[in-house]
């Protein structure tokens, strides 16, 4: 009887020691399991945190250049237009005070005379301002005296400045030599001329 119980006893014993154990060590795998999921995880956000650390830094470096980038091009597009204004200023004062007496004087009766040789002079006028036409008009129709003896007239326009415009079939079409449209004529070919070696300029400085 003593010999059954102690055996009892023993197998108990026994068996709660493996329970026990084959619950710690169900314990402790659950618990590496976790450990290793969180290790897992917590690398996963570090990976994801860094990676986007590094797109958020590529992202403001290309911001950044493109800003640089921008703003060079504006400044140099802004130096272009303030050059390109400032010589069609000066062309156009050049323009306009090449226009003297002394030069009109000599190009209005040359131009309207080569103009005659292939129309007729009753078709034709000479516009000039109230002031050219004021200090001119003695020398033109002197200049001019067989032209005028056919038809031509000479007139104001109170549009112009500087220069002289010849007017075709009554004023139906002008053939304009002002002294801003010859300008414009200059600057046409110089802005493009400009804006091309700005563009060289920009291309060497790269």
């Amino acid at each position: 009887m003593d010999i059954q119980l102690q055996e009892l006893i023993d197998k108990i014993k026994k068996d709660g020691v493996a329970s026990a154990e084959q619950q710690s060590s169900e314990i402790v795998a659950e618990a590496e399991k976790k450990a290793a999921s969180i290790i897992a995880e917590a690398q996963q956000k570090s990976d994801d945190m860094m990676k986007n650390a590094k797109a958020e830094i590529a992202r403001l470096e290309k911001a950044s250049e493109d800003a640089l980038t921008q703003a060079s091009r504006n400044m140099l597009l802004s130096f272009k237009d303030a050059l390109i204004s400032e010589l069609d200023a000066l062309v156009k004062s050049e323009c306009a005070a090449s226009y003297s007496n002394k030069i009109l004087e000599k190009l209005i009766p040359e131009t309207v005379k080569n103009w005659a040789k292939n129309t007729d002079a009753a078709d034709l006028s000479v516009l000039l301002s109230e002031k050219d036409l004021k200090e001119l008009e003695s020398t033109l129709k002197a200049g001019l005296k067989e032209e005028i003896s056919k038809g031509l007239e000479i007139k104001t326009d109170k549009t112009l400045a500087n220069g002289f415009r010849i007017g075709i079939n009554n004023g139906e079409a002008y053939y304009d030599y002002s002294a801003e449209s010859v300008a414009d004529l200059f600057a046409a070919y110089l802005n493009p001329r400009v804006a091309a070696i700005m563009k060289n300029s920009a291309k060497g400085s790269n």
